[in-house]
């Protein structure tokens, strides 16, 4: 078993996706973990997939991590600080500056708590949801303040890090702008997209790409958290949201006459401004490295994509990514895969020498 930078007991509070995952991942590594939550049944479950004990009167937790939605996790941190003195309390709610203030204006012992974000989650929660390596190589943000000495908020590092995650410092105002602009405002966008497929014919809904399905899958979202998350950071995500609606403007400008002089020029420039944004986004471990894609069109028939990917590793080329897309109306999908662009070329000759075929 590896060996582990904290010390346990880690209590957690709210054992849906986040908690439970939390709880898996510190139990795998042999930390006592005791857990909590308002709903029995699903302590009982987070309990029977092992991620850890229900909490008892007499226990001592060194680090308590609260797991509850935006609209009741000052309360509940508030509460931790004041049962237990002696441990350190962090949260993991999606906006910090909030229950930071909250608490401060509570009179809450905020020495003892600093708050802290996970940037891993999926549209499905609950504790069924929880998986021990959700964290593994995601960004944790640990939301620094200056009422907490470095010493005590070395117990949160210490969890980010023994759950494989990459530690991140900003202060809380600049994780609620960051969020806004990588996590929230997406959100509002892919769900008034999702919106306009509601009314629409099937015949257009049966046309529908990997494209349309990567932007609207946050649409399928839990509407009661994203109401919490919104209105904690309402702010932030207005002024960006402004700022889109300003970015529409030009955009339906341009189309009133598409053949009006420049009108062509500011939709290129439009695009041209989306392709510089994507160039930014951290690529693989980090890196700024780009990678060239290419579509392999798969029998639907159970081993044939294990067999793809094996010959892939035959070949001696590194795979980036994959993604699958299935072709409406035929028995194959479609395979996109990224690799190094400097191996498309041989990569496309021998997988068709091999039988496979390339689309165009």
């Amino acid at each position: 078993m590896v060996e582990s930078r904290l010390v346990g007991p880690v209590r957690i509070v709210g054992v849906g996706l986040l908690g439970s995952s939390i709880g898996l991942g510190l139990s795998a590594r042999g930390i006592e973990v005791v857990l909590a939550d308002a709903s029995p049944t699903h302590l009982r479950i987070a309990i029977d997939y092992g991620a850890g004990r229900a909490a008892g009167p007499h226990d001592a937790p060194q680090l308590i991590v609260v797991c509850v939605p935006p609209d009741v996790t000052a309360d509940v941190v508030a509460r931790e600080l004041e049962a237990y003195p002696d441990a350190i309390v962090t949260d993991v709610a999606s906006v910090k500056l909030a229950p930071l203030q909250e608490l401060r204006a509570r009179g809450a012992d905020i020495s003892r708590y600093i708050g802290s974000h996970p940037m891993a989650g999926k549209e499905r929660g609950g504790p069924l949801a929880g998986r021990a390596d959700l964290f593994l190589g995601r960004p944790w943000v640990v939301a620094a303040h200056d009422g907490i000495s470095y010493q005590r908020a070395n117990a949160v590092d210490d969890l980010i890090l023994d759950l494989g995650a990459t530690l991140v410092e900003m202060t809380p105002e600049e994780h609620d702008r960051g969020v806004a602009l990588v996590s929230h405002v997406p959100q509002v966008i892919s769900t008034l997209l999702a919106r306009r497929l509601t009314d629409a014919p099937g015949s257009a809904l049966n046309l529908a790409g990997q494209g349309l399905r990567d932007m609207t899958r946050i649409a399928a979202s839990d509407p009661e958290l994203w109401v919490q998350i919104l209105g904690a950071n309402s702010d932030p995500v207005r002024e960006i949201l402004l700022a889109y609606r300003d970015d529409l403007d030009r955009f339906i400008e341009s189309l009133t006459d598409p053949t009006a002089p420049g009108a062509e020029r500011k939709v290129a420039e439009e695009i041209a401004g989306g392709n510089a944004g994507v160039a930014r986004l951290p690529g693989k471990h980090g890196h700024d490295r780009r990678f060239a894609s290419m579509v392999v069109m798969v029998d639907d028939t159970p081993g044939q994509i294990a067999k793809l990917l094996h010959e892939i590793g035959e070949l001696g080329v590194n795979l980036e990514d994959l993604r699958l897309e299935h072709s409406p109306g035929a028995e194959l999908g479609l395979v996109e895969i990224s690799v190094l662009p400097e191996a498309v070329a041989r990569l496309t000759e021998e997988l068709a020498a091999r039988g496979w075929r390339i689309a165009g």
